[in-house]
């Protein structure tokens, strides 16, 4: 899977504590949907989900049973499929013929259907998915070259930055007034390693494509034909991280296959900073690491938050849209989705979810002022990395900033070379 998607699979694995939990369905739909989706809600229709039985199984049967409940002519058929493999049982389904009415789809998933002209334009058959929806959730359903929204908003993630304020504060630093840019990072990290004499880091990642957006790289052309990453902007960028290996600013292992990722550095309290989803700090106190959580600061991602999307999406040749545009409707209401977030480290998409006090209002812990943080950056947080990005692609990018941080490859060649090989495997 790619980044965004290996990070909505881990929430996924996340919510197994949770098993058992049956819930009710709520019609929050504004109005009916329109002309271009007229009809009766009846018939059959199929729902396909990504991984959720059998720990989920009576919350979406719970819902399932409650959209039956209000339309009682209709009957839903409930697929799910097991978390890998799933981009190639979704491609192969809709090769045979077979995909589901309604299917569970990140963007980077729905994409290579969007190009087969498989799935529906559900802006034009629902107007109002534009406007009860967040922004950014919404776009990400939008493809350069393709007309259209192509999903329904699902659940959401971002990003939150977490400080390790015990540390911080034992080598000169505040943890209330944590770094806001690379350059104040960079700063604060040689600060740390001077003064633990080179046992605590504050960095200890590479940087990524998100990085490279964030400032102001423009990654990709507006038509989404081609890679355009290899900037002076972003070989500076590259230039600061490999100045800061060069201070052993970051763990040597950071740039090999002994890295452990920063996350987990953090749990051992070998770094100080790291990025997690909203409910970090609570899935450590139940079993990361019970002792470090109650010194947890955190604070909002850098610049634009990154946005983690999971949508439903609906097949272009379904035979019962009235009823495949209810059902995606069903599932993805303020109330469906709130009654999931209440019990699992996801975020609802829809704009109606603001008024909710459990995602805006902190109890005053550093958990629930993460969660805040997390939801309030819903708002402008979008997917900054482009879907257009394989796996392939990203490991190789992956390679090549390595080269250019150890010193290894100027940044300009490191990038250029990236650029080429990820416009060969996009276009070839």
């Amino acid at each position: 899977m790619r980044k965004y998607g290996i990070k909505l699979a881990a929430v996924v694995a996340g919510l197994a504590s949770l098993a058992g939990c049956g819930l009710g369905g709520a019609d929050t739909s504004s109005g009916t949907p329109t002309a271009s989706a007229s009809g009766a809600v009846t018939g059959k229709v199929s729902l396909q989900t990504w991984a959720l039985k059998p720990k989920f199984t009576d919350y979406v049967q719970g819902v399932i049973d409650s959209f039956e409940k209000k339309y009682p002519g209709v009957q839903v058929e409930w697929l799910d499929q097991p978390g890998d493999g799933y981009a190639e049982k979704v491609l192969s389904q809709a090769s045979g013929g077979t995909l589901p009415d309604v299917t569970n789809l990140p963007p980077d998933f729905a994409l290579p259907l969007v190009k087969q002209g498989l799935l529906l334009d559900v802006a034009t058959a629902d107007p109002k998915v534009t406007e009860e929806y967040v922004p950014g959730g919404v776009d990400g359903y939008k493809y350069a070259g393709y007309e259209g929204v192509y999903g329904y908003p699902w659940y959401l993630n971002t990003d939150v930055n977490y400080w390790n304020s015990e540390l911080l504060s034992k080598y000169g630093l505040d943890a209330k007034k944590p770094p806001t840019t690379l350059d104040e990072l960079i700063a604060a990290a040689k600060t740390v390693t001077e003064k633990s004499g080179g046992k605590v880091y504050l960095m200890s990642r590479k940087p990524t494509l998100i990085d490279l957006t964030n400032a102001g790289v423009p990654v990709m052309s507006p038509d989404g034909k081609s890679f355009t990453f290899n900037t002076p902007e972003a070989a500076a960028i590259l230039d600061k991280y490999r100045d800061a290996f060069k201070d052993k600013l970051m763990p040597r292992d950071v740039l090999t296959t002994k890295y452990a990722g920063n996350t987990q550095l953090f749990n051992s309290q070998t770094v100080a900073w790291t990025t997690a989803g909203g409910n970090y700090i609570t899935s450590l106190a139940a079993e990361g690491n019970p002792t470090l959580a109650p010194k947890v600061v955190p604070s909002q991602a850098f610049g634009t938050p990154p946005l983690y999307v999971q949508g439903l999406s609906i097949s272009k040749s379904t035979k019962n849209l009235p009823a495949a545009i209810a059902l995606a409707r069903w599932v993805t209401s303020a109330e469906n989705q709130a009654a999931f977030a209440h019990l699992v480290n996801i975020f609802p998409s829809t704009k109606a979810s603001a008024d909710d006090p459990f995602f805006s209002k902190s109890d005053g812990t550093n958990s629930g002022d993460a969660k805040v943080i997390a939801f309030n950056s819903l708002s402008t947080a979008k997917i900054l990395q482009p879907v257009q990005v394989t796996q392939a692609m990203a490991d190789f990018i992956d390679q090549q900033f390595a080269l250019a941080i150890n010193g290894d490859e100027p940044s300009q060649k490191a990038l250029d070379d990236a650029v080429a090989k990820c416009n060969q495997l996009l276009n070839g």
